[in-house]
């Protein structure tokens, strides 16, 4: 036997990680990855053909050896359960994300990157290779700890969703972020944030913007500059005071400040005459803008459960009328499309 020989039959000691746990294995240089999952099949309780394993990124082809696939003393490979299977019932587990050619190739044909709920902790590299061809980027769900100015580069972006990743302030590189000028939805909620930086203002084509559920204090004044803005939904949050420049954002829609801190409003919210849904529940609010009702005539839906504002004091305003007729209107025609859609239904259900 020669000594190259006598090297390759020579045991390795390699960790496999699995649900969390760590497993070492003393196994041969010169077995397949088809033997090493016949080891871990007692271990796991994971059948070999529902087993992948995964080495720097790579899946490990079974008829290949240790020694041809470059696994060396001391490695750490990746178990993952690819199907429910798990022969006394275990959990099921979540296959790992791979990102392969065929993923990066239908990313770049679709321009949709859909990466939610991944156990990501950092945005692949993959997704900046897809450029200009990117028009939607979704990471909600993960642990995402760092959004790089490297995002810069998706600058075709319309929609980027980073939900519930547990984001700081310092995690959002706000300079690479604002340089995407077709981004029309931006959607944040459910992590740490505490405030948004003045370069909120250069997305102005934004129409959307999802800050719920952060620890947000106030609003930027810049965000004045979003004058596309639709929906503005910054609810669950700790803002005590809204600049007065929201006035400025001539197309909103709808916006939601429930639950925060707010004992009042700026009356330049009497200058959003497209504003049809505002939601003030749950705040400390004493009173509202004077011309509110006065100027806002497309408002329809106003929610002030929780707080101080009575009914008597509503009906002080000039213009709560007509408010309250488009309200009852609504009402009534709501009543009626929900009766007419009922009997349409039965309808169908007689003939059927």
């Amino acid at each position: 036997m020669s000594q190259e020989d006598g090297e390759s039959s020579v045991d390795i000691n390699i960790t496999v990680k699995f649900r969390g746990r760590s497993i070492p294995i003393s196994i041969s240089k010169d077995s397949t990855t088809k033997e090493l999952k016949s080891h871990l099949q007692p271990l796991t309780d994971v059948l070999p053909q529902d087993q992948k394993i995964i080495s720097k990124g790579k899946r490990l082809v079974d008829a290949m050896t240790l020694k041809e696939l470059e696994v060396v003393n001391g490695a750490k490979l990746l178990l993952v359960a690819s199907q429910d299977l798990q022969k006394r019932g275990g959990p099921i587990l979540k296959e790992a994300i791979i990102i392969d050619k065929i993923r990066l190739e239908q990313w770049k044909a679709t321009g949709v990157i859909a990466l939610a709920d991944c156990n990501l902790k950092a945005i692949p590299d993959e997704v900046w290779n897809c450029g200009s061809s990117a028009t939607v980027l979704d990471v909600n769900e993960n642990s995402i700890q760092n959004v790089p100015n490297k995002i810069s580069c998706l600058n075709s972006i319309q929609k980027l969703f980073l939900n519930a990743n547990g984001i700081s302030d310092e995690a959002i590189q706000w300079e690479g972020l604002a340089s995407l000028k077709y981004l029309t939805v931006l959607s944040i909620n459910q992590n740490q944030l505490t405030t948004l930086p003045p370069a909120l203002g250069s997305l102005t084509s934004l129409r959307q913007l999802h800050v719920s559920n952060n620890r947000l204090t106030t609003l930027p004044n810049e965000i004045g500059l979003l004058t596309e803005l639709e929906v503005l939904k910054a609810d669950n949050n700790r803002i005590t005071t809204i600049p007065a420049c929201i006035g400025e954002c001539g197309s909103l829609v709808e916006v939601d400040l429930s639950a925060n801190l707010l004992s009042g409003l700026p009356d330049t919210f009497g200058n959003l005459h497209n504003l049809k849904a505002l939601h003030l529940s749950n705040n400390g609010l004493k009173s509202l803008p004077c011309t509110l009702f006065k100027r806002c005539l497309q408002l329809v839906t106003l929610d002030l459960n929780n707080t101080e504002i009575t009914m008597d004091a509503l009906r002080q305003f000039e213009g709560w009328e007509n408010f309250d007729e488009r309200r009852r209107s609504r009402r009534q025609k709501q009543k009626l499309d929900s009766r007419v859609s009922s009997a349409a239904f039965d309808e169908g259900a007689d003939r059927s």
